[in-house]
């Protein structure tokens, strides 16, 4: 008998945690210099070592079900230990989407067997998921997707294209949505597949950010054949399957998701803008007006862990529904933007004048240049504001032209 083969108490488990993460996992070194934007092999595999690690110690999965590889604890003790692991190197690369989005996805939506190979794997550090969601010429409109499946005997034919799909070259699984009926409603006639990133027929390619980070990457579909015991859920009801992993992705966007392991996103070429220390840098710490601003986003991040711990339990415990998440996905937003705002009216014109990549004028530009993409992650802050206002306060639907019409017969732009 192992330790975790009862419940066991937080504080114990902290106090073992701390024990071991002293013991066994590196020290973060705060003078380290981050690997340049669009080369992070190393990273990778750095963070499956470091997953590794965490699985023969007995730390890894903790708020999964011990018959699926994790340890079947509460979201406390997952707090516990990221609160334990903050001082140490962490896989946090596998936060997002692995741990956060796909894997309870497909602990909720998924096949017996897909749950025991698929989320036991990533556990153990074996295997990385990934989401193929967007395409192209769908925009944030996901249901209106062309990506097309077409049965043939016992197999699937895949075609069409994703993109924006986050470290997909790193992966070895991915969840792909793909329309299955043309006949049916947009949100119909969708199907959900477990696919391998490898697989024959898959065309992968990185796309280059303003940052210089090649993290995003687009696929090209052409004959790929995936057998029937690839599908998620039910054949077209896929978009079940896809509102619970948006559901997944805001809370992991929000701050919320009890699956990760430890703090921050790994994004080690764009870390988070440190208000005060950017005052001292550019001789602004005494100016009063740059000390409210320093105030202000310090209160916000305040504001935003108790929403977070407040949504999370609210959700959990069943006094809030699903769609709160869209919540904390808005607020996570909003105070992002806040933050590199004011970095940028802080640092002023020095902000703009870095002369290479690692300096702190650069990466506030940087920063700055990127700030939209919080704007995106999770779907949309209008698609959040939407939720919110139909789904929580009861407000009309929006209208929508295509609604239950079949989808051959949608228009769209060409």
């Amino acid at each position: 008998m192992t330790v975790t083969d009862v419940i066991e108490d937080v504080e114990a488990f902290r106090l073992r945690a701390r024990a071991w993460l002293a013991d066994n996992m590196p020290k973060l070194d705060p003078d380290a210099v981050p690997p340049a934007p669009g080369d992070d092999d190393e990273e990778w595999v750095k963070t499956r070592e470091l997953q590794k690690k965490l699985y023969a110690g007995g730390f890894a999965g903790i708020c999964f079900p011990k018959e699926y590889g994790g340890l079947g604890l509460s979201p406390a003790h997952q707090e516990a230990f990221s609160q334990e692991s903050e001082p140490y190197q962490m896989p946090l690369l596998l936060n997002v989407p692995t741990f956060s989005i796909c894997a309870p996805t497909i602990l909720d939506m998924g096949s017996e067997q897909q749950k025991r190979d698929r989320i036991s794997a990533a556990i153990r550090g074996d295997e990385i998921l990934v989401q193929f969601l967007s395409e192209p010429s769908g925009g944030s409109d996901l249901a209106g997707l062309i990506t097309r499946a077409e049965k043939d005997g016992d197999t699937w034919v895949i075609n069409g294209a994703k993109t924006w799909s986050t470290c997909a070259y790193a992966a070895d699984w991915a969840l792909c949505l793909a329309r299955t009926d043309s006949d049916a409603p947009k949100h119909r006639g969708l199907t959900m597949f477990l696919i391998p990133t490898k697989a024959e027929g898959i065309d992968m390619r990185r796309i280059t950010q303003v940052n210089g980070s090649t993290e995003f990457c687009e696929e090209f579909f052409d004959n790929v054949v995936v057998p029937a015991d690839a599908v998620v859920g039910e054949v077209n009801d896929g978009w079940a399957v896809a509102s619970r992993q948006l559901f997944h992705e805001r809370t992991a966007v929000g701050g919320g998701s009890p699956y990760v392991s430890g703090r921050g996103t790994g994004r080690l070429s764009t870390p988070p803008s440190d208000l005060a220390e950017i005052a001292r840098a550019f001789g602004r710490n005494e100016d009063e007006a740059v000390r409210e601003l320093v105030g202000e986003s310090r209160a916000q991040h305040v504001v935003q862990d108790q929403l977070i711990r407040r949504v999370s339990q609210g959700i959990e415990s069943g006094v809030m529904p699903g769609p709160a998440a869209s919540i904390m996905r808005l607020f996570h937003a909003e105070t992002q933007w806040m933050l590199d705002d004011h970095a940028i009216t802080i640092a002023g014109s020095g902000g703009v004048t870095g002369k290479d990549n690692q300096s702190l004028a650069a990466q506030l530009s940087v920063n700055y240049l990127m700030r939209q993409g919080s704007s995106l992650g999770g779907g949309s802050t209008e698609m959040s504001r939407n939720i919110i206002s139909e789904r929580l306060l009861g407000m009309p639907r929006e209208y929508a032209a295509d609604r239950d019409v079949p989808f051959r017969e949608v228009k769209r732009g060409r």
